[in-house]
């Protein structure tokens, strides 16, 4: 079980099955990922909004990868382990005209910059904001031949912005090409469900990942197994299924569905008790809603309402 580092640069932010390798990896191993910001390291603190306007928008997200699990085939499930995702500092946030969740109230361009410690950040006072890095961009290369935006997410993963899957998460996701070509980014420091002002507190991070595969094991899309972000009451361990589509109501019946599927699978419900343990313990999340012309819906259910279980 190898441990591998892996710069940030030369960054892509297109998914492209093409696209080379830049590692080549085992099954078990580790690597240490440097990912740069969202704006491909062009946004820097104390810099002006005026500047900002000016950034090359074609280098968002700016991804690290791709990285070729050996013996990765179509069919396969690649499993991600997040041992952990660390901050560097600094972040920002922003306002952008015709972007975001209410762009018709929101159309002046603002750019916040924000002071990270360690597990908080006081830069918007009086509030304090707890921190809970993670990669908002975090898939395999797209089963379709061509060159693709980063923006929209899919079965593939890609732009979810899903907030559980922060150190102690595991994330599972089909394999569409040899190799897998998984890449990740988009880092923030912390983000609410929705991430309705288009940005989460976007920071360059370090992320620490281990891959491994499980052979010809059917999957439709992400499936995350999350830690506990906070030890306190009311935070567990979940199983989270994710689904994006173009309207949120579409979304959040395919999470649903997926779910019942899920515990018929691997817990043996029957298809009705499995949609009425859905109505009194899922919860149905707007992971996002800014990523058009994509929504991402998080169906949630804690482990502690079922017995303990591999899924794979």
């Amino acid at each position: 079980m190898a441990e591998h580092g892996l710069s940030a640069e030369p960054t892509h932010s297109r998914w492209d099955r093409k696209l080379a390798s830049r590692i080549r990896i085992a099954p078990g191993d580790t690597v240490q990922m440097e990912c740069v910001d969202s704006s491909g390291s062009q946004v820097q603190p104390e810099m002006t909004v005026e500047e900002f306007l000016q950034i090359d928008r074609g280098r968002i997200h700016a991804l690290t990868g791709p990285i070729y699990v050996e013996g990765a085939e179509p069919g396969d499930v690649l499993q991600i382990d997040v041992l952990e995702v660390a901050h560097r500092g600094w972040g920002w946030s922003s306002v952008i005209n015709g972007l975001g969740f209410l762009k018709e109230r929101f159309a002046q361009p603002y750019l916040f910059h924000w002071k990270l410690e360690s597990m908080l950040s006081r830069s918007l006072e009086p509030a304090l904001v707890p921190l809970h890095p993670f990669c908002g961009v975090m898939g395999v290369a797209r089963a379709e031949e061509g060159e693709f935006r980063t923006r929209p997410p899919g079965s593939f993963g890609g732009n979810m912005d899903v907030r559980e899957l922060c150190s102690g998460a595991t994330l599972y996701l089909p394999v569409f090409n040899r190799g897998g070509l998984f890449s990740a980014g988009d880092a923030h420091a912390a983000q609410g469900d929705g991430e309705v002002c288009i940005n989460g507190i976007e920071c360059p991070a370090d992320a620490k990942l281990r891959f491994s595969l499980h052979k010809q094991k059917p999957l439709a899309g992400p499936l995350i197994e999350s830690g506990a972000r906070e030890r306190k009451a009311g935070s567990e361990e979940a199983w989270i299924v994710v689904e994006s589509g173009d309207h949120a109501v579409t979304a959040a019946r395919a999470a649903t569905s997926r779910m019942i599927d899920l515990l018929m699978d691997r817990w043996g419900f029957r298809e009705v008790h499995a949609y009425l343990l859905c109505s009194v313990a899922m919860n149905l999340r707007l992971s996002q809603v800014v990523n058009e012309p994509m929504f991402t819906v998080s169906a949630a259910i804690n482990k502690s309402v079922l017995p303990p279980r591999r899924l794979f």
